[in-house]
This record gives C-alpha cells, sequence and structure tokens, in this order.
C-alpha cells in the first residue's frame, strides 16, 4: 500500500500525540471522523502503526545515565550471534541492541541510575553474555536531540 497525504499526516500527528481522540485526529487531517477511524484502522492492521507507548522519563525513574557499549564477539558463526542476542535481550537495562557493520558487531543503548549502576550492570549481566571478546563503553555526557518519531516525507 502507497502512503498518500492524509495517511502522512494521520501518522505525524499520532507520533506526536499517540492519544489524540478520533475526533480531534480527524479534524486536523480534514476527514470525517468515520473516514479518519477506517484509514488509522488501515494503517494498523497494514503494520504502519506498530503499537501506542507511553514515553516515560528516564529522570524521573531513576535511570538518568546513558551507556552506549560496543561489543565485539569472538566469533561470527549463528550459534555464537543466536546464543549473544537471546541473552541480551533478557537484560532489563538494554533498551536498544543493534547488530553493526564496522569495528563492532552490536551496538547496546543501556540505562543506568548512575556509574556505579552501571558497575552493577556490566558485572552482572553485561561481562557474562556468550561470545564476547571485546566490550568498549561509552557515557553520555547530554542527549542533544532524542525522538521516536521517524520521518513520513
Amino acid at each position: 500500500m502507497n502512503l498518500d497525504d492524509i495517511d502522512r499526516r494521520i501518522l505525524t500527528a499520532l507520533q506526536r500525540n499517540g492519544r489524540i481522540s478520533n475526533s480531534d485526529l480527524s479534524e486536523k487531517v480534514h476527514l470525517s471522523a468515520s473516514a479518519c477511524h477506517r484509514r488509522v484502522q488501515r494503517l494498523e492492521t497494514d503494520g504502519y502503526i506498530r503499537d501506542y507507548v507511553a514515553l516515560l522519563n528516564p529522570r524521573k525513574m531513576g535511570v538518568p545515565t546513558t551507556v552506549f557499549v560496543e561489543i565485539t564477539l569472538q566469533g561470527q558463526a549463528d550459534e555464537v550471534l543466536d546464543a549473544f542476542e537471546k541473552a541480551v535481550a533478557r537484560i532489563p537495562d538494554v533498551l536498544e541492541c543493534h547488530l553493526m557493520a564496522g569495528a563492532a558487531d552490536y551496538l547496546l543503548k543501556v540505562v543506568a541510575e548512575n556509574t556505579e549502576d552501571f558497575a552493577r550492570i556490566h558485572r552482572q549481566h553485561l561481562a557474562r553474555l556468550p561470545g564476547v571478546g571485546q566490550m568498549q563503553s561509552s557515557f553520555a555526557l547530554r542527549t542533544v536531540c532524542n525522538t521516536t518519531a521517524l520521518p513520513v516525507g
């Protein structure tokens, strides 16, 4: 399915406010409420809209420290990659894990209370991940930009 201008306006509005009422959304994109509802349902069914979530404030949740961890594995066999990915997915402090091209095999985004808490996460979880050959951690000093909104064209 190709997205038209109305679909794009709906997606943009929902990315800004996932709790917007159908009535307000329909007004914003200049559609009737029923036509807007059908479009949103179609965008959900077709997988353009994956989920509706609440984005929590890391400071209020007590995890203001962000650490990016580059991991290089000892090998590239499928079973090594699979074991690592299954294990890393079970660590609650890891928000993101990306398989990379380049010097490191994986890049993790980890949240922690502070450096001591990250040391605990490292000891209890990261250092025990299977197949790890090398690990390098970088602490974010400040978040310059942060969004979950994808460009919709």
